[in-house]
């Protein structure tokens, strides 16, 4: 979940939901409540870490930390230096990852197509947004944190693209490399206040219109596809605070069209083998899920 947060348009959600935690994880976040924490007063810490199954969140939130910290500078590079084929391997796995989940769905009617239709439309147009140049003030940042942690949770809806779209992804990705406490104790602040209230949400429509909330965050992932296309061709650029030109705003292209617009190579063998490996790893990982829980 942590390496796949890092890459904006990916969502650690969908790796929740291909490794069977999604629906215990939003619910163990939405146990975190008053109730909860009279517990802990009353009961002890004992009695309040069981009642939010804390070591199921200690031991998902430690990983997504430990890998948030390992590859972000990593995978940083790799989106500079091979975007085409990081983007490919998502692709591939956002693609396999849309049909798995679909296909928890036993019944399809009209309602739940509609669902699916209306969750691919919002996230496609939220994919279709312009980054926006932001404040750098704390009230900015802790609101980034609880919009970009709601993201997180929600498949085919990445927490990076939405620091992406606030103007806050490379300024982000920096203190995390200089170990910003200020910065990312903000963000942590408004990450565990977005999350906890999001989490109840999203729990409650889980519970009551399950089919219909699966379809939505089916969607999400076939909407999500527009922001992770690998060839793209650069319409706008921006000078960022070190004075280095980025783009701002890319528009998706075939890859015949990318070498001839940008005179470079399009790798299209190599995006394939890479877009089959990450759709293959879906059905490996639901597959040795499904061996885990026989056993």
């Amino acid at each position: 979940m942590g390496a796949a947060d890092v890459v904006p348009g990916v969502s650690g959600g969908t790796i929740a939901f291909i490794t069977e935690i999604y629906e215990e994880l939003v619910n163990s976040i939405k146990s975190i409540n008053l109730q909860s924490l009279r517990q802990l007063f009353n009961g002890g810490v004992a009695t309040f870490w069981k009642s939010i199954n804390g070591n199921f969140l200690a031991a998902v939130f430690l990983g997504i930390a430990i890998s948030v910290f390992s590859l972000a500078r990593l995978l940083e590079h790799l989106l500079q230096q091979a975007p085409i084929l990081v983007w490919s391997f998502f692709f591939g796995l956002i693609v396999a990852s849309a049909l798995y989940i679909a296909g928890k769905i036993q019944r399809w009617n009209v309602s739940k197509i509609i669902a699916l239709v209306a969750g691919a439309a919002i996230a496609y147009s939220i994919t279709l947004l312009t980054p926006a140049q932001t404040p750098e003030a704390w009230w900015f940042l802790f609101l980034s944190g609880a919009l970009a942690i709601c993201a997180m949770i929600l498949p085919g809806i990445s927490g990076a693209f939405i620091l992406l779209l606030l103007g806050k992804y490379q300024f982000v990705i920096e203190a995390v490399g200089n170990l910003n406490v200020t910065i990312l104790g903000i963000l942590a602040v408004g990450a565990l206040v977005g999350v906890i209230s999001f989490s109840n949400v999203l729990s409650w429509f889980l519970r009551k219109y399950h089919d219909l909330t699966i379809a939505v965050l089916s969607g999400f992932m076939v909407g999500s596809l527009n922001k992770v296309w690998p060839w793209k061709q650069t319409t706008q650029t921006i000078i960022d605070r070190h004075g280095e030109v980025q783009p701002l705003v890319q528009e998706n292209v075939l890859p015949g069209d990318f070498a001839a617009q940008t005179g470079q190579e399009p790798m299209l063998i190599q995006g394939i083998l890479l877009a089959a490996a990450g759709f293959a790893l879906i059905f490996i990982v639901e597959g040795l899920t499904r061996s885990r829980e026989k056993k």
